[in-house]
């Protein structure tokens, strides 16, 4: 059985936005690229409504493109649970209130028992002390905590 990952909002955006001339983030657009070419075959893609909801958002072109790649993408249900558990997050003040998506990002991968959570968001969801921080309300909830890291951390 294919392991599942949550494909976050900033995957698809590095994966279908023209080149930048930041070089960090050339850098992650040619990692996603290459995860997305060479990787995602061996797992399970998943995403929910507010990964569609901020594809959507913006250039309507760049949004026209993001959309395509999640036609293909099996979207999760955001439950109550998922609801309450990001409440919590920001309860606890693991991340602001302005990241309250970046938190249901999170808790609807872990209601849904997903493996990993695939994401570039450093500030909110892929940063060591928050990734803590989240690992120890979940299991404090009776929960198992999503893997949460870059395209560059889920190669084999």
């Amino acid at each position: 059985m294919k392991s599942k990952v949550y494909v976050e909002t900033s995957v698809i955006s590095y994966l279908t936005s023209r080149p930048s001339r930041d070089i960090v983030i050339v850098g992650h657009q040619q990692i996603t690229q290459e995860w997305w070419s060479n990787h995602r075959e061996i797992f399970h893609l998943v995403a929910s409504q507010l990964v569609i909801q901020e594809a959507s958002a913006g250039d309507p072109i760049a949004s026209q493109q993001r959309l395509k790649i999640l036609e293909q993408i099996e979207l999760l249900a955001t439950t109550e649970s998922a609801l309450t558990l990001a409440q919590a997050f920001l309860e606890f003040k693991i991340m602001p209130q302005k990241a309250a998506e970046d938190a249901l990002h999170i808790a609807i991968a872990v209601t849904n028992g997903i493996d990993y959570l695939l994401t570039w968001n450093c500030k909110h969801i892929a940063n060591a002390i928050i990734r803590r921080e989240v690992e120890r309300i979940c299991r404090s909830l009776g929960y198992e905590p999503v893997t949460i890291c870059t395209p560059e951390e889920l190669m084999r």
